[in-house]
């Protein structure tokens, strides 16, 4: 009997995470993790759409990747924007085929203290909002007969918790239910849903924070004793947007130096 995985031949990395003649739409785009998600995408000879409310960062963002990159407006609380962002690029021919639901918010604040409209922003943005966009996404993909591939931006607040931010962990632990739930729903289509839930990142917003003696007590909880950079992101974004990651569904990639499995 013949050896079927001695016998198969394996593509080589570049062709494997390669991404060319795709098109990944990224929420949350203007800037931090959402800006370096597009380039690594676009890098991996995507096509990107940076997305957000933002136009003037998103144009300056997309005119500094040059081609293949472009900017839309798209509010993800609002299914009209959604739509109308997707029935834009739908007129041009474009379906995404890779969207990674980056969009989020939070209101760090004790418990007691925090709003209804504190916590309906939060869910809106982190949780409903990544809903309707993976919902409309799905159905043009559907549509068009097309497989596609959904990336969640969770995070390990969805795993474990953290103080006064009770709305957002609530909300990347929806994610995470979200993601596993619409895997199954989406796969005999040939859509796959999967979430990546970074660690602290350091990124020019937390950089001052994590310079302090509290933020470097945090640091010194994390089993590798560093920050993540975006970097270390770019390899678990690729695996998911790419065929490298074809047979992976319903999955939550953590990227976070060991943090959540630190000792208590």
């Amino acid at each position: 009997m013949s050896d079927k995985i001695a016998e198969t031949t394996f593509p080589g990395a570049a062709e494997l995470f390669s991404l060319a003649g795709r098109t990944a739409l990224i929420t949350g785009a203007s800037g931090g993790l959402g800006l370096a998600f597009a380039h690594m995408l676009h890098g991996a000879g995507a096509q990107v759409i940076l997305a957000a409310r933002n136009e003037a960062r998103l144009a300056a963002a997309a005119a500094a990747l040059g081609e293949r990159a472009e900017a839309a407006r798209l509010d993800v609380t609002d299914d009209a924007s959604i739509d109308a962002c997707l029935a834009g690029l739908a007129a041009r021919g474009v379906v995404a085929d890779i969207i990674v639901n980056n969009a989020g918010i939070a209101a760090p604040k004790p418990a007691i203290e925090q709003s209804a409209a504190d916590w309906d922003a939060v869910l809106a943005v982190n949780l409903r909002g990544a809903f309707l966009v993976a919902r409309a996404a799905a159905r043009r993909l559907i549509a068009a007969g097309r497989p596609g591939s959904i990336i969640n931006i969770a995070s390990i607040l969805g795993i474990r918790v953290g103080s006064h931010l009770a709305s957002y962990t609530a909300a990347k632990a929806g994610l995470l239910h979200l993601t596993r739930s619409l895997a199954i729903e989406f796969a005999r289509h040939q859509i796959r849903v999967n979430a990546l839930a970074p660690g602290y990142i350091e990124t020019d917003m937390n950089s001052g924070f994590f310079a302090t003696e509290a933020g470097q007590a945090m640091i010194r909880r994390i089993p590798q004793r560093r920050l993540g950079t975006p970097r270390d992101l770019a390899g678990p974004l690729l695996l998911l947007a790419s065929d490298a990651g074809a047979h992976m569904t319903g999955a939550t990639i953590v990227v976070d130096g060991g943090h959540t499995v630190n000792s208590i």
